[in-house]
This record gives C-alpha cells, structure tokens and sequence, in this order.
C-alpha cells in the first residue's frame, strides 16, 4: 500500500502512468511524455460524512450536520470546477445512458445527490423529454443548478434521502441515478432500501461511484490525483482544502466493487452489473447497475447467492 499523506496540501513522492499514458507527477498531470503542464481534473460531487478527520484550514472537524453548510460555502468554486472538465460529464453521461431508459417523453427520473446538476443533464442528454427530479442536501449547491437553462420537465428540491417523503418526492420512479452519492451516506444500505422502494417495478438504478479499495495500482493513482491535482486546485479556488482532502480519504475508506454490488443485492436489486470508466478513472469510477425486480421483491437469500459468485461482476472500460 502506498504510504498514506499526512493533512498538508503534499503529494506522495513519485511518478505514476496512467492507462491513458498519462503521468501523474507531483502537482501536475503531463501529457503523453510531454513537458510538464497543468490538466484540470475535476473534483467529486459529495466526501463522506462520517470522516470526522480535521483539517489545518479549519478550526473544527467537517462532520455530518456541517457537510450541507460546507458545500454550501463552495458551491460556486466546485461547479466551476466541475465545468472545466469535460470527461467528469462525459463519464455521468455514460453511466445515465448504461441505464437503458427508453427515449421520449413522459419517464419520471430521480437525480438523488444532483449537487450542481452535472447529472441531471446527463440524465436528459440520455433521455430528452424526461422529468427529472434532482434532490440534493446542499441548498447552495441547488441554487447553482437553478441558475442553469433547464426544460419545464426538470424540478429542484432541498432535501437528503432520508427525508424525500417529507419534502414532497415520492415514487414510482422510471430510473434512478445516484452519482457520488452512496459513498457518503451514514447508512448506505438503508440509502440503497430507499432507492430501491421509490422505483417502479422493473426499473434501473445507476449508482455512478468511486471505488478503489480492490486494487493496489488504483489507491496509488487515486492518492497521486488527489495531493497532485484535486486539493491543491480546490484551494487555490476556494481558498481551503479541507472540502477535497474528505473526498481523498472517503474514496480511499469506501467499500471494493464487489462489496457495492453486494449491498446493492442485499436491499433488493437484481440483474446487478458493474462497468468502469476510461482514462486516468479505470477502475477508480465505476457504474453499478442494478434493478427493481417486476415481480415480488427476490428472498433474503438472493443477497447471499450474490456473495458465492467465484469473481465480482466487474466489467470492461466503455464509451458506449
């Protein structure tokens, strides 16, 4: 395991190549055998909100009840940086077509964990005509995405998912993405249950996710992205760093891909599938597939048939 970094805005020591051929260096990350030059990355959507880990910009420690008003204070810096990367959209909008919805109007989507509404247009990029609903706990991050040019079918609401019920969001639902989101919830599986409940019979679930635990290389490219890109170009933004090193060591406490696509198994879901992303991401972000079964909910006992599977339902890098 590469040695983790400390909390100081410092790299791990080194060089990694991508698949890509990329190079991660300390601080930038250089074309192909290029001189060096500095590539905007991008950043997650959410961090974990059990980190309870402080940071030296803060006087007290990010934890559950102040994530919301931590996102609120970053909500511009984050979408701006979120717009300067383009394969962040192009790998939601590949995850929200792996859903299979059927083209035209009249589905109902739900966009739990919208932030700044990146996903909710790759929700409509792969089925123009849908209403879309984007549900995230962050209100400025919200306004951020009200401040965009959206069709009379999309809708925005504050509120986490624990209390959609309260704020007016209820099922069925024609699909469901959940982009960066699962990895921060107190209790995923209870997340997951909810999800689960708020489709329709037969329809899809895409949980668009980190997860890096499986594999050595990937946690090595992840810390180098990471101290050499995303924290010191969030605070340069945004003036802290505490916001990205949460989502550093979210990813690197997050569950392995087989574990996501058991938990999935465990509150309901069937036909689950796994697919990663190309780039420096493969194998670091994953679309877990998943649907609501069109009969009766499968046995308690479909979960631990999941979990004698010989290998995890790990697939290839695509650009369908």
């Amino acid at each position: 395991m590469s040695p983790a970094p400390q909390d100081r805005d410092r790299a791990p020591a080194g060089m990694i190549e991508d698949a890509d051929g990329h190079r991660l260096t300390l601080g930038v990350v250089t074309g192909r055998r290029e001189p060096a030059r500095a590539r905007p990355l991008g950043c997650a959507a959410h961090v974990r909100q059990d980190a309870d880990v402080p940071g030296p910009d803060s006087s007290r420690p990010l934890g559950p009840a102040s994530l919301p008003r931590a996102f609120d204070a970053h909500a511009r810096s984050y979408d701006r940086l979120v717009a300067a990367n383009p394969r962040y959209h192009d790998h939601l909008r590949l995850s929200a077509r792996r859903m299979g919805l059927a083209r035209g109007s009249g589905l109902r989507l739900l966009d739990v964990g919208c932030g700044t509404g990146a996903s909710t247009a790759a929700l409509l990029d792969a089925v123009p005509g849908a209403q879309v609903v984007g549900v995230d706990a962050s209100a400025e991050m919200l306004a951020q995405a009200r401040r965009k040019n959206w069709p009379p079918g999309v809708q925005f609401v504050h509120s986490r998912l624990e209390d959609l019920d309260r704020a007016g969001v209820t099922g069925p639902f024609d699909g469901i993405l959940a982009a960066y989101l699962v990895r921060n919830l107190a209790d995923p599986d209870a997340g997951l249950r909810a999800m689960h409940d708020l489709l329709r019979p037969g329809a899809p679930l895409a949980v668009h996710e980190y997860s890096a635990r499986d594999s050595l290389r990937s946690r090595m490219v992840w810390d180098a992205v990471c101290w050499g890109v995303i924290i010191p170009m969030g605070r340069l933004r945004s003036g802290s760093g505490d916001l990205y090193r949460y989502l550093w060591r979210s990813v690197r406490a997050f569950d392995g891909v087989r574990s996501v696509a058991e938990r999935m198994g465990r509150a309901g879901f069937i036909d689950i599938r796994t697919q990663t992303v190309t780039g420096w991401q493969t194998h670091i972000v994953h679309t877990f597939l998943g649907r609501r079964p069109a009969g009766p909910d499968p046995s308690p006992g479909a979960a631990d048939e999941l979990a004698d599977l010989e290998t995890p339902p790990v697939g290839t890098p695509s650009v369908d």
